[in-house]
């Protein structure tokens, strides 16, 4: 128990020594605390016994008292009375320690109560920061509530904005469209701009629920009823600008040196769905359009074909053509001129040659007549009808197509009776004279090839002009070979003059009409299915092309009425080209 006692003396020496003990009051205090531990742990037996035992090991784990106390040789008491003496001294000794570090103890202790309250400071600001976290915490809780809610919000705003930006688009009238259309040139970019100014009005007046509204009619909603006004104000400013447009190309079909296939092309036809658009924003203007257009176009073909056809007169071989005393048999009664009997008697007027070959030639190109002045040369009559019928048959076809293709009717009537009048008269004028037999069967033949020509192209408007002229030629045709029949009947030896040891001149120019007539008639025949084939066929291949020219085969591309726009030989007011 001593020896307890001692272990927990020195237990108290350490405790004492963490204490700020400034005096002897505090010295006494300490000991009096001390007294008082130890009372208090002798007071619990259990306690005691476990300490006592416990003290017991640590004293036999000793082995000079464990061998001490195993040969007898150690005097407990005496040992217990020298240990006591010893903590005694032990004990002045650490008071006197404590009286000379007095104030190196007072500073420890003052430090350690700067430190108590500087702990007690920091945790009180830690108590406020965990309050603050707290508070935090549910503001952040707050935030990821009203996050949530935002993002819900902006998608229902960017939805909402993609079907506006769609609902806009539809019924709103961009400014830059506005400008395009009310100051901007007449080009592709105001093509589409009114292309987009008619869909906008389209929607607008649309009153069938659509998906891009909401469900709801574009005409009901509010917008589109503020729209409405707005939108058909800007069409009829594209409809005065189209009109404006439309009426200066046309005016200048009319002016001289003027190629009309460019500004056809490139001045119509590149802007016929604007055309299109006048049909529907105002049927009034687009009517405007077509007659300013038929009368114009008319009075620029009127006058092509009548400078071409004063033309081709000047060049018509009319010398060598045949005349009344031109018959098969002639009576020497009737010539009271100066010929002779060589001149009467000879066979050109009966002898086809080349005549057929050039009119029916199925390659063969227009006169030109410029080239044909410089040069003066001529022409049989048939080779200048042929021209004539060529130049008219791309004229009708160029015209056919363009108007299907840019006023969506024909306009064959008005654009060509005038033109076709004139024709007719011209050929009247010259079958009062005509007694060329081969020469009327020869225009027969190219009317009849040219219609079946026009046939294959699918265009009829010339059948009724190609039937009055036939019926115009036949009977000529048959009152000149009427005059030869005559000729025959009537002749007899004694008016046909004496003999000849050659062949009769009646005999040869029988043989040579004979022939020349069958030629004629048989020309071409053989191959008139083979090219009405070929003529549907090139004209079913060609049947979509977006330009006239498209339709018009190769070989009927000439220079006068040349369809080709850059080939800067096209329909123009120049007689020189024509």
């Amino acid at each position: 128990q001593h020896i307890n006692t001692t272990q927990h003396g020195d237990n108290d020496i350490m405790t004492m020594a963490t204490m700020s003990v400034a005096d002897d009051k505090t010295v006494k205090e300490a000991a009096m605390s001390l007294t008082t531990s130890k009372k208090a742990t002798t007071s619990d037996p259990l306690l005691e016994e476990e300490r006592l035992s416990a003290d017991l090991a640590q004293f036999l784990s000793n082995p000079t008292l464990k061998a001490a106390l195993a040969d007898g040789s150690l005097d407990l008491t005496s040992y217990s009375s020298t240990v006591e003496q010893e903590l005694h001294e032990l004990e002045s000794k650490c008071i006197n320690v404590y009286r000379s570090k007095k104030e190196d103890i007072q500073t420890l202790r003052d430090e350690l109560e700067s430190c108590d309250a500087v702990l007690a400071a920091l945790q009180e600001m830690l108590l406020g920061f965990q309050a603050d976290l707290g508070g935090l915490s549910g503001d952040i809780r707050n935030l990821q509530d009203k996050s949530r809610s935002l993002g819900i919000q902006l998608r229902n705003h960017r939805h909402a904005e993609d079907g506006l930006r769609v609902f806009l688009e539809h019924v709103v009238i961009a400014p830059n469209l506005v400008h395009a259309i009310c100051k901007g040139p007449v080009n592709d970019y105001f093509l589409r701009c009114v292309h987009e100014l008619n869909r906008i009005h389209l929607d607008v007046h649309d009153g069938t629920p659509q998906d891009w509204s909401c469900g709801a009619a574009p005409s009901r909603t509010v917008a589109g009823q503020e729209m409405q006004e707005h939108v058909q104000k800007l069409r009829l400013v594209a409809v005065s600008r189209v009109r404006d447009y439309f009426l200066a190309q046309m005016a200048a079909l009319r002016r001289p040196q003027t190629n009309v296939r460019m500004i056809q092309v490139h001045g119509l036809l590149k802007y016929a769905d604007l055309q299109d658009f006048l049909e529907d924003a105002s049927a009034e203007i687009s009517s405007e359009m077509y007659h300013v257009y038929v009368e114009s176009m008319s009075k620029t073909l009127y006058a092509l074909f009548r400078t071409y056809q004063a033309q081709l007169l000047q060049l018509d071989n009319a010398s060598s053509s045949s005349t009344r005393q031109d018959v098969i048999a002639i009576d020497d009664a009737s010539l009271r001129d100066a010929l002779t009997s060589k001149a009467k008697k000879r066979i050109d007027s009966f002898t086809l040659g080349r005549r057929a070959d050039d009119v029916l030639d199925e390659n063969g190109r227009p006169i030109q007549t410029h080239v044909a002045l410089a040069e003066e040369t001529q022409y049989p009559y048939e080779l200048l009808f042929r021209s004539i019928l060529l130049h008219l048959m791309d004229a009708v076809t160029n015209e056919y197509v363009f108007c299907r293709q840019f006023f969506k009717r024909d306009a064959f009537g008005p654009l060509f009776n005038a033109t076709l009048g004139l024709l007719l008269e011209q050929l009247e004028n010259y079958l009062f004279g005509c007694h060329d037999a081969l020469a009327l069967l020869l225009m027969i033949k190219v009317a009849h090839a040219h219609k079946r020509l026009l046939h294959a192209r699918h265009i009829t408007s010339l059948d009724s002009f190609l039937d009055q002229v036939t019926s115009l030629l036949w009977p000529r045709l048959k009152t000149v070979m009427d005059a030869q029949l005559r000729s025959l009947t009537s002749a007899t030896a004694k008016k046909l003059g004496g003999i000849d040891l050659h062949p009769h001149y009646v005999s040869r120019r029988y043989a040579e009409f004979t022939c020349s007539i069958l030629i004629v008639l048989h020309k071409g025949n053989s191959n008139n299915n083979n090219n009405n084939n070929n003529n549907a066929k090139e004209h079913e291949e060609h049947e979509d092309a977006t330009t006239p020219s498209a339709v018009i085969p190769h070989t009927w591309r000439h220079a006068g009425f040349s369809m080709a726009p850059t080939s800067g030989r096209g329909l123009t007011h120049d007689s020189t080209s024509l």
